[in-house]
């Protein structure tokens, strides 16, 4: 029983590291399904939505000094609410610059997509190095969800509880925006058939334009969320992009639910493994990595669409 009650906090970590793992990796697998490009500037867009949420929550321009005061004199709440909300929209507008660039990719060889956006990748953190410099900044927390409670012995983070509950909801949000709306159905459609798309007469350019920047903003808001557990640096987006790329492979590159599976899966092993192995808590998601696509190719759930749940 003592050895469950000192093993608890770590699969609760892990459960909470696996969800936010998914909403990360979601927007990634919205812009594979439906572009077919794999976004390698995903992970330094999440990082700019910490920045921009940093921005947003704690302005320093000096350009309106009594604007600005009256700001700050706002509850940390508040400002942080504020963020939230507008750190995704601002990056999501600049994810539609990133997607027209893109555009000359479309129909050629992938590799030119690749290669686009990894240069939009070390374009976008060398601009963060520039406009926020390169040392590691802390987003302010509302009181009621930052410190930590007890539970009998044992000590839990109260953001960490916040920000499970705050993915879920996100998660369930999007499924509920896919499977219940017109719009939802569209881009379904997009991820199977493209070209039955465009012959349904619906205007395939401005959706790729609005899934790629809804992919973006979902990198943004997890970004924000994941900027208190993770610490705002230039080159955190490096720490996103690599698992949510495992996750999409380990969930199948066709089921939704099986990205929020695999996101679990990884998140529970890299909190167990940290309770026993600590120096092996990051290596085991690539055992689990190798260990599921050895026997299962196609990853747990794969299907044509990935966004055919």
């Amino acid at each position: 029983m003592n050895a469950l009650l000192q093993l608890l906090p770590h699969l609760l970590n892990g459960l909470s590291l696996g969800l936010l793992l998914a909403l990360i990796a979601l927007g990634f697998m919205l812009i594979v399904g439906v572009m077919e490009t794999i976004n390698l500037a995903h992970g330094s867009l999440f990082a700019l939505g910490m920045y921009v949420a940093l921005f947003v929550a704690a302005p320093n321009l000096g350009w309106f000094p009594e604007t600005q005061a009256a700001y700050l004199s706002l509850p940390v709440g508040t400002r942080y609410a504020i963020a939230l909300f507008l750190a995704p929209l601002i990056v999501g507008a600049f994810g539609l610059v990133i997607e027209l660039a893109l555009r000359r990719t479309y129909g050629r060889d992938p590799l030119y997509g690749l290669l686009l956006t990894f240069g939009m990748a070390l374009v976008i953190e060398e601009l963060i190095r520039l406009t926020w410099g390169s040392n590691e900044k802390q987003l302010q927390l509302p009181e009621a969800i930052s410190g930590a409670f007890l539970i009998g012995d044992l000590i839990y983070s109260r953001y960490r509880f916040f920000a499970s509950g705050f993915a879920i909801l996100a998660i369930g949000g999007l499924w509920l925006f896919l499977e219940k709306t017109p719009y939802g159905a569209i881009i379904k459609a997009g991820a199977h058939d493209s070209e039955m798309v465009r012959a349904l007469g619906i205007n395939l350019s401005r959706l790729r334009s609005a899934v790629f920047a809804l992919g973006i903003a979902l990198a943004a808001v997890s970004g924000v969320v994941m900027a208190p557990i993770w610490g705002i640096r230039p080159h955190v987006g490096v720490d996103a992009v690599v698992p949510a790329f495992l996750i999409i492979v380990l969930g199948g590159v066709g089921s939704l639910w099986g990205a929020v599976i695999a996101g679990l899966m990884v998140g529970m092993v890299v909190g167990l493994t940290g309770a026993y192995a600590s120096e092996w808590s990051l290596m085991s998601m690539y055992v689990l990595f190798i260990a599921l696509v050895t026997f299962r190719s196609r990853g747990l759930f794969g299907k044509k669409s990935v966004l055919d749940t």
